[in-house]
């Protein structure tokens, strides 16, 4: 099930979704694990990488921060996770599991210089929460600028292409991306930007993942 809100304050737009899923979990996802996005893309002579910013797992690390980050084309505010297990029923080993990460100010110029936006998030978070048998994913951001249009509640998997003026497509925008196994396992990605020829840049920006499975 997937349910998305779009709410209007003031000049901000806060848009969310969430999915469940249901299930006894096998090895393929992670129990638990949340971290703020990383980045890998060429443009010119210069190669841009960001490595996973703040990630968490419920093995350990449990929680994890990540200061400012400034690269060509793009930069980060910082942000923190957080992978936690619960003891639901001490007496049969019951446990519950929250991985959240919380980001801000993101930036994305590297379009620019090719005549597209600047694409800006204020704020953003992911959670993932797991119980016995079900898991369920949640995500929302305020702030966007540079990509409007965004359907209401956005489906999983949303495409939205990001162009110049005259309608070249720069980069594509996914957001929602769900990955569902049938395991009762969620993973779930906000926000991946994909670069596309008509930019000049190879590669792509994540931000905000998450992922989790039904405890045993």
């Amino acid at each position: 099930m997937l349910k998305n809100v779009k709410t209007g304050l003031v000049a901000a737009v806060v848009m969310a979704g969430s999915v469940v899923a249901g299930g006894v979990a096998h090895a393929q996802t992670p129990a638990g694990a949340a971290d703020l996005g990383e980045a890998s893309f060429t443009k010119g002579s210069t190669t841009v990488t960001v490595p996973t910013l703040a990630p968490c797992t419920v093995e350990g690390p449990t929680s994890a921060s990540s200061g400012s980050v400034s690269k060509t084309g793009l930069s980060w505010g910082g942000g923190t996770s957080s992978c936690t297990t619960t003891v639901v029923d001490p007496d049969n080993d019951t446990t519950s599991t929250k991985s959240t990460a919380t980001g801000k100010n993101f930036e994305l110029s590297a379009l620019v210089s090719a005549g597209g936006p600047r694409i800006r998030l204020a704020s953003y978070t992911v959670t993932c929460d797991a119980v016995q048998r079900q898991t369920s994913a949640n995500w929302t951001f305020s702030g966007l600028a540079g990509i409007t249009g965004l359907p209401s509640p956005v489906p999983s998997g949303y495409t939205k292409p990001i162009t110049k003026a005259g309608g070249t497509v720069l980069a594509n925008a996914v957001f929602n991306t769900q990955t569902l196994p049938g395991d009762g396992s969620i993973s779930l990605t906000m926000l991946r930007i994909d670069f596309l020829p008509a930019s000049g840049i190879t590669g792509s920006v994540t931000v905000g993942r998450t992922a989790c499975s039904p405890t045993p």
